[in-house]
């Protein structure tokens, strides 16, 4: 909902400036190394911005033709290439759209960035200590829905503010109302917990990662409870543990900032396999 509430409050500033409205600017061709590919747009009013085709000097020249075009000129495509152009080092070809959205069409553009918002993963984090905040904190600047389960009211009471919250008792029984596609990751206060939880996810065969914090002796201890109740090794490989990149630093921050990552590149290969799957 992030982006939605950015939306409203760019389209309510541009409709307070001028009956003209705002150009939608898009990426509608991308050839080579650019930026952004054809997922992106932006929006430009008179005095504001909102979103992004890739920065540098291809959006210095996208905004200054997109108020050009607010002022009255037409709105013609724009096709930029990137090295020789204007000495982006990208090297690639890119061609924008512009097209004026008065204020009677704001709705429309509402309409877009609330279906990206509705796009956007979920990421669920079972544990809200010190580690699972500092994660939520990272996961909430990311374009992903993120959801906190805990069994203790009080931890649970200090989850940052954006984060969906679930107080359960039996938080494993939250694993299968999860969203296809999503990311689980396990971390809470109690060992049994962990492997109940984790034991649940490995279960589906649609999510896109399956992550536990801890060591390599947590993983081979989970590894071989769960093969001795009878758990099957191949759902076993799909578990990451333990969870982000092996530094020195391990404050939680820099954990979460690890962990962030690796959740992200799942998230993305996940997206890329079912997309190829459907071509």
């Amino acid at each position: 909902m992030a982006r939605l509430a950015a939306y409203r409050d760019f389209a309510g500033s541009a409709a307070t400036a001028g009956k003209a409205g705002f150009v939608l600017v898009r990426v509608v061709e991308a050839k080579g190394s650019t930026p952004r590919d054809t997922d992106a747009w932006m929006l430009v009013s008179a005095s504001g911005l909102l979103g992004t085709i890739g920065g540098g000097r291809l959006e210095l020249e996208a905004i200054q033709q997109a108020r050009t075009v607010l002022s009255g000129s037409p709105a013609t495509d724009m096709g930029l290439p990137l090295g020789p152009a204007i000495g982006q080092c990208c090297g690639g070809h890119v061609t924008l759209s512009f097209e004026v959205i008065p204020p009677s069409r704001a709705g429309e553009i509402e309409t877009l960035v609330a279906r990206e918002d509705a796009a956007d993963p979920e990421v669920w984090l079972f544990g809200g200590g010190h580690v699972g905040r500092a994660l939520t904190r990272a996961l909430l600047l990311l374009p992903v829905k993120v959801h906190v389960a805990e069994t203790r009211a009080d931890e649970l009471a200090l989850t940052p503010e954006g984060a969906t919250r679930h107080l359960a008792v039996l938080p494993e029984s939250l694993v299968a109302g999860i969203a296809p596609g999503a990311a689980v990751i396990v971390l809470t206060h109690d060992h049994a917990l962990d492997f109940l939880i984790v034991s649940t996810a490995l279960e589906r065969d649609d999510l896109a990662q399956v992550g536990m914090i801890g060591s390599d002796t947590k993983r081979a201890t989970f590894a071989s409870q769960y093969l001795r109740e009878c758990g099957d090794k191949r759902r076993l490989a799909q578990l990451i543990c333990p969870i982000g990149h092996k530094i020195p630093d391990k404050r939680p921050e820099t954990i979460a900032a690890t962990v962030a990552a690796e959740i992200i590149a799942a998230l993305a290969v996940w997206r890329d396999q079912k997309a190829g799957h459907a071509v």
